[in-house]
């Protein structure tokens, strides 16, 4: 099940928003404001962003420049009222995947939310990388990376989970012989040979930051 987060300071229509899409299969967390999206960015992984632009706070288009800022390349669709050239251009600009006008019909951002889930779960990007899951392979700056099994189920799957860290026990799960040594060094050969950054979450596992 794909998870949005829909940034929408309307009650009412964030309301029929979620209740719609839930009956589609899609796991909606809702945002008042965007100050709260901007703490939920941090705090989960979502397969797609919703955003309105005229929101209190931090409006739309100046969370989405801070997530780009921050690497944060999750796609996003932006739902708003303003419908001039000025508005559609700066979101775009800011990072936008798609601009849907308010007042819409579900099933139309429906059918644009399709198009971008159902292409995120055929790559991932994250900075210079991406993943195209179903070959299973990784590739750097357009390359493909020629490297151990081992270690790249490893990048894998830190890099599917981000920004949340893998539990240790799954990763463990890809060495031959799985010890904490075993995986310590995979972590380490990653980081140095590929210049990624790849933090210990005490108690849980690894993230790739």
């Amino acid at each position: 099940m794909s998870k949005l987060l829909l940034l929408e300071d309307d009650p009412s229509l964030a309301k029929t928003l979620i209740k719609y899409l839930s009956t589609h299969h899609y796991e909606v967390d809702w945002a008042k404001d965007g100050e709260e999206a901007l703490d939920m960015c941090f705090e989960n992984r979502y397969d797609l962003y919703l955003f309105d632009i005229n929101v209190p706070l931090i409006n739309g288009i100046d969370l989405l420049v801070s997530l780009r800022e921050a690497d944060d390349f999750t796609p996003t669709i932006i739902i708003s009222a303003l419908v001039d050239i000025e508005s559609v251009t700066k979101g775009f600009i800011a990072g936008a995947d798609d601009y849907i006008k308010k007042p819409f019909d579900p099933e139309e951002l429906l059918v644009r939310i399709k198009a971008k889930t159902a292409a995120l779960k055929e790559k991932i990007k994250y900075k210079v990388f991406e993943v195209d899951v179903q070959l299973n392979t990784i590739t750097k700056n357009g390359e493909e990376l020629l490297m151990g099994e081992v270690q790249k189920n490893i990048l894998i799957a830190l890099i599917k989970n981000y920004p949340n860290p893998v539990i240790k026990d799954e990763l463990m799960e890809f060495l031959e012989n799985p010890t904490d040594l075993a995986l310590r060094v995979n972590i380490s050969k990653l980081k140095k040979n590929l210049a990624v950054e790849i933090q210990n979450v005490r108690g849980v596992g690894y993230k790739i930051i």
